[in-house]
């Protein structure tokens, strides 16, 4: 009868064990991405609503300090094209970095990669986005989505004064299927007027050859990067990447698997500037940060996130747009590795 008693004693506490085990693994097993709904974004929001008190709104382009560091938007578009929204949803802000991968694109579909990439490298970096970098050795830019690669990109694609501009913001209003997107002129006089540094990357690549023509071109880069959107349009952005170029209701005339994984591993390896490792190991998505608050987000072949909040960390990137990225991520299992 002991025998017996211990017995069934051993097989309850080995029932519990193996129950316990299974709820343990049942509780940490990602929720089904189709799931997401706008409750979803609005709880993961408010839980990091707080994290603009701990960063400072960019404030060496004057203009961009005006922002309200308490904005803060939340936009996912699923694989099915569907938008949801939370947050203060229809504060505009400016690309700024953002608008380097559309410059990319278009300066690929133009030129080809091996054109563009003779010029630049695929490297990341543990310097600042706006960091001379290797540009007083070898003369390259380490890659198109520091400060100079990207003017280097943008002065690549063809056309007189504003025209490669032009290119850009029309890519972006398709994208997004936002025709009304325009360009800020005050951020753009504001980047001009104090943009030095930037004017002294444009004349190293112009010493050493790698750009031929004038100043118009610089302009444009900071024109693109005060075109003016919301976090809907970035996710969006972010789903056109994720699904190989093709838009988020459909329509694939730019459809183009191989562009579309080289400005995705651009936005991994160098993205977030240097804190793109780290963010690599947290995330493990490609992303692209812009200093005007936004983030965009491309799940490879399945959905685009947006999110919106100008107080930034020491690197440049939304803190709060960080930490709701992150949630979302863990939640649903989102990370490529």
């Amino acid at each position: 009868m002991k025998n017996n008693s211990f017995l069934f004693s051993a097989k309850g506490i080995c029932t519990a064990a193996f129950l316990s085990l299974n709820t343990i693994v049942y509780a940490q097993k990602p929720a089904d991405i189709s799931t997401i709904s706008e409750k979803t974004l609005n709880t993961i929001l408010e839980k990091n609503r707080a994290y603009y008190t701990q960063g400072k709104v960019a404030d060496y382009i004057p203009e961009l300090g005006k922002m309200d560091a308490k904005a803060v938007a939340f936009s996912v578009v699923d694989k099915n094209g569907k938008v949801f929204n939370t947050g203060d949803v229809s504060k505009k802000f400016t690309m700024q970095s953002i608008s380097k991968i559309i410059s990319l694109m278009v300066a690929i579909n133009e030129k080809g990669e091996a054109h563009i990439f003779d010029k630049m490298g695929y490297f990341g970096s543990d310097k600042p986005f706006n960091h001379f970098s290797n540009l007083e050795t070898t003369g390259k830019p380490l890659n198109p989505m520091m400060n100079a690669g990207a003017i280097l990109t943008t002065s690549l694609i063809s056309g007189d004064g504003e025209k490669p501009f032009l290119k850009i913001l029309d890519m972006v209003r398709y994208i997004t299927k936002n025709q009304t997107i325009e360009y800020n002129k005050s951020v753009y006089e504001s980047e001009k007027a104090t943009g030095h540094r930037n004017r002294g990357m444009f004349y190293i690549m112009k010493n050493s050859g790698l750009i031929s023509g004038n100043e118009d071109q610089l302009d444009n880069y900071f024109k693109q990067c005060s075109i003016e959107l919301t976090a809907e349009d970035l996710a969006k952005i972010g789903y056109f990447f994720a699904n190989q170029c093709v838009r988020f209701d459909g329509d694939a005339t730019y459809k183009n698997a191989d562009i579309a994984k080289l400005v995705e591993s651009q936005m991994l390896t160098a993205g977030m500037y240097e804190f793109s490792g780290e963010y690599s190991r947290t995330v493990g998505l490609p992303s692209k940060s812009g200093v005007g608050g936004g983030i965009t987000v491309s799940v490879p072949g399945k959905i685009g996130i947006g999110v919106f909040s100008p107080s930034l960390d020491q690197h440049g990137n939304s803190l709060a747009g960080y930490h709701m990225i992150l949630d979302l991520a863990k939640q649903y299992g989102l990370s490529i590795f």
